[in-house]
């Protein structure tokens, strides 16, 4: 799940939906100055089924101690420190789904899911407040998710027209690619507050890298610069529920409030 505060509650965001938005930005990518990298029916299955795992847990949502709604929060964003404030066992186990859920129909999509998971609890995370215990949870975690990654290689690289696309260079473009589809998604779906980089450098036609930033303007508008996307101005829509009520006494009242909340749409704008 992924929240933001209003005055009358909190807006819920499925994380499968944020990622079917993060999909929808990605088949926009492209224009005169950005290519989108392939294989690219591939990469836009990874990037739109990143998040397919969470669809179960979101089904049923929960609270943090304090009585909020346990979800990913601008607090979060590109910090994943507290792990979504969900214990880290449970946590790992969605991780660990997300790229097992999309093997069967797209193994180079897993491969892809898998590297953007390695790298939120590795590049991105801070260990500092775990404990021994939950340090070698991690530690077998990340290595297993290598291993798995490595044979999915070498399975796509004996199939006619994978070998080039599962080189270290294909593959990072593609992890990259995955990752900036997702921060600007969750900049916007938790309406982060303050103007962000998007995820790493990314390939002009010119054969530069260029940084992108998403600055926010008001009213679920944001302004890309530079806009990698084929307008100028594009429309996209999310479903999500406007949950009333700030702190909940107990997971039923919770669940109840969120079940009785009808879906709507957030209206999100991108601008070049």
């Amino acid at each position: 799940m992924i929240r933001f505060e209003t005055d009358q509650g909190w807006t819920l965001i499925e994380h499968r939906e944020h990622a079917r938005l993060a999909g929808r930005f990605a088949a926009r990518w492209g224009n005169a100055d950005f290519e989108a990298p392939g294989p690219r029916s591939d990469v836009l299955v990874a990037v739109a089924r990143h998040d397919d795992a969470w669809a179960e847990r979101d089904a049923d949502p929960f609270l943090t101690p304090q009585g909020r709604p346990s979800a990913f929060s601008q607090e979060l964003v590109g910090a994943y420190s507290a792990f979504e404030e969900i214990d880290l066992a449970d946590y790992l186990a969605v991780r660990g789904r997300a790229a097992e859920v999309v093997a069967g129909d797209n193994p180079f999509a897993a491969v892809v899911i898998s590297m953007h998971t390695v790298d939120l609890l590795t590049a991105q995370a801070d260990l500092s407040g775990l404990g021994q215990r939950d340090r070698e949870l991690h530690r077998r975690f990340i290595e297993d998710q290598r291993l798995i990654q490595a044979a999915r290689v070498r399975e796509l690289g004996r199939i006619p027209g994978y070998a080039g696309a599962v080189s270290a260079d294909s593959l990072r473009g593609a992890f990259e690619f995955l990752q900036a589809c997702d921060s600007l998604s969750l900049a916007v779906c938790s309406r982060y507050p303050r103007p962000i980089p998007l995820r790493h450098r990314h390939p002009r036609r010119d054969g530069t890298l260029s940084g992108i930033e998403c600055t926010p303007l008001g009213g679920d508008a944001y302004r890309l610069s530079p806009s990698p996307f084929d307008a100028d101005d594009i429309a996209f829509e999310v479903p999500c529920r406007h949950v009333p009520g700030r702190e909940f006494a107990d997971q039923a009242a919770f669940r109840a409030a969120y079940a009785a909340a009808p879906v709507s749409r957030l209206s999100i704008h991108l601008l070049r």
